[in-house]
């Protein structure tokens, strides 16, 4: 099964904000996901990102494929350049 980490929307209209899943990649946006690992906020002042480093990088090493903006927010985390770092 192809995995990948992407963004869910979630909030109002006009006012939403997303949950950092790890989905089947065959599934739909807002569909069914395999593990919730982190939320962003773009309507706050900054933005706000809360990930969970442990399950995100054992996804990864697990073979999970990011989104552009989920790896994005990765890299702004720090999780992304530990990743690379350990899996040399």
């Amino acid at each position: 099964m192809a995995t990948s980490i992407r963004l869910k929307r979630m909030g109002a209209k006009k006012n939403p904000y997303y949950r950092i899943v790890v989905a089947d990649s065959r599934s739909p946006r807002d569909g069914r996901f395999i593990e919730e690992i982190g939320l962003y906020d773009p309507s706050t002042d900054p933005a706000t990102v809360k990930i969970d480093e442990e399950k995100a990088l054992k996804w990864l090493k697990d073979g999970a494929k990011p989104s552009d903006t989920a790896k994005s927010l990765l890299k702004k985390q720090g999780i992304w350049a530990s990743f690379v770092v350990s899996r040399d």
